[in-house]
């Protein structure tokens, strides 16, 4: 659906022109017959003038037309894009021309707008398909090879990739007839107070106008301000734009912000560094402190450790003289003691050998013959006093621990003692503990010498006759 065709004669015609661009009227080509040759710009099949029912004026392809031609595959709302800029140039009294091409077909502009002096071009690209961010550039930079400046408009209800890669805006349809075309992304201004820039609207018409005078030039926005925020359907949402279209004065404003913000940023630098400094010599301050700290502290901890090594040689050579007077006074003692021992021993030997003595001179006073007839009154005594047997020693040996007495048991398990036969007086004194025992004497002469050292004891005596005293060897 092209809005130009090729004439045989007169050559290009626009049907959005006036006299259709070559003075020519309409209805000199619409229904007459014979039909005037007419051949697409794009791919030079044949062309025949028709008007919509909206009164729109173009040409339509004749059947079996190529489906390779771009001007065919173009959509309404493409057609209508088209249309709406072209009417927005002219409205700011520049000249339009639709579907222009290259000399050498490099491009072919959906609206080609220039200046009354003829002096200055601008392309106005529809662009609804899908491109990529490169293939757009490389468009872009072929229209600037050859000194034309280019904007392009994409009719979407989302931002494309490339909004922000080219020069280029988001316009947004009427709902109604006599709505106007609203650029809704792509146009912005940078607010100084809060350092970013914010979205702008405007009508397409305006636009167009102050893009072609130069009022609103495509900027390149600096790194740090390339987020802006926009409430969409009552969320705030981030976007990142880095060209816009924007007026000269939000440009200088960014630098201007941009040089007060490095300006502050160069001042921060300073004071932190002036800071860091600070806190550096204060730091190395603090280390001298603590170095001289340091140093104070190992003198004193080297003098208190000499101390305490002097006073440790000083106290171990105390105790090297309290453990040699220790152990010389041990050794006195042990020597004092050993004596003692040995003068114990010498006098408990003394002892015995005197007890011994005394107790053989006491048992010596009886005969072998009178000590048998003794026992054997001991005996019967044990047996007639008690109606106990008691056992008769066949050696009888006399106990130190019972005055060298006899000691006789009862004749049972336990072997019971029963009594002591004849200790000897002389020693009896030193074991006050026979006192306790019954005590079996020969005599009466015997029972009382015994009683005069053990009062208290119980003494028997057995009554037996004296003989001829005899020597025990």
């Amino acid at each position: 659906m092209p809005f130009t065709a090729l004439h045989p004669e007169l050559g290009r015609l626009d049907s959005t022109l006036p006299g259709l661009g070559r003075g020519l009227e309409w209805g000199q080509l619409h229904k007459v017959h014979p039909r005037i040759p007419l051949a697409c710009p794009d791919c030079s099949w044949g062309l025949h003038p028709k008007v919509s029912r909206y009164g729109v004026r173009f040409f339509c392809h004749a059947p079996d037309r190529p489906k390779s031609c771009e001007l065919l595959n173009e959509s309404w709302e493409h057609h209508m894009l088209k249309l709406e800029m072209a009417g927005a140039v002219r409205a700011a009294g520049w000249f339009a021309a639709l579907e222009v091409p290259a000399e050498d077909g490099s491009w072919r502009a959906d609206v080609m707008a220039s200046s009354t002096d003829g002096g200055q071009r601008m392309a106005w690209e529809a662009q609804l398909s899908q491109i990529t961010v490169d293939d757009i550039a490389d468009r872009t930079d072929r229209y600037a090879d050859e000194g034309i400046r280019v904007c392009w408009v994409h009719p979407g209800a989302r931002p494309p990739r490339w909004i922000s890669a080219v020069p280029a805006v988001r316009v947004r349809a009427p709902r109604e007839r006599e709505e106007p075309w609203m650029v809704d992304d792509g146009l912005a201004g940078f607010v100084y107070r809060s350092g970013r820039w914010e979205f702008q609207e405007e009508t397409l018409e305006r636009f167009v106008r102050w893009a072609l005078e130069g009022q609103l030039v495509p900027a390149e926005v600096l790194r740090r301000y390339r987020r802006v925020y926009r409430a969409v359907d009552g969320e705030q949402r981030q976007f990142k734009r880095d060209l816009w279209w924007t007026s000269k004065r939000s440009i200088a404003d960014q630098d201007k912000h941009e040089e007060m913000r490095q300006r502050q940023e160069a001042a921060r630098t300073e004071r932190e560094a002036r800071q860091q400094e600070q806190e550096e010599a204060a730091k190395q301050r603090r280390k001298e402190l603590e170095e001289q700290e340091r140093v104070r502290k190992a003198k004193e901890d080297e003098r208190r450790r000499l101390r305490r090594e002097e006073e440790h040689l000083v106290f171990m050579e105390q105790m090297r003289r309290r453990w040699a007077e220790e152990e010389a006074r041990r050794e006195r003692e042990r020597a004092e003691h050993e004596a003692r021992l040995a003068r114990e021993q010498a006098e408990r030997e003394e002892r015995e050998r005197q007890d011994l003595e005394t107790a053989r001179a006491w048992w010596g006073r009886l005969s072998t013959q009178q000590q048998t007839e003794l026992f054997a009154a001991v005996a019967e005594y044990a047996w007639r006093a008690s109606n106990l047997r008691v056992e008769i020693p066949q050696k009888p040996m006399m106990w130190s621990q019972y005055a060298r007495g006899v000691p006789v048991h009862v004749a049972d398990k336990r072997r019971t003692l029963y009594g002591i036969v004849r200790p000897c007086p002389g020693l009896a004194a030193a074991w006050p503990k026979l006192a306790e025992e019954l005590i079996l004497a020969r005599s009466a002469q015997e029972a009382r010498e015994i009683a005069d050292v053990l009062p208290q004891s119980r003494i028997v005596h057995l009554d037996l006759p004296e003989h001829e005293q005899l020597t025990m060897c």
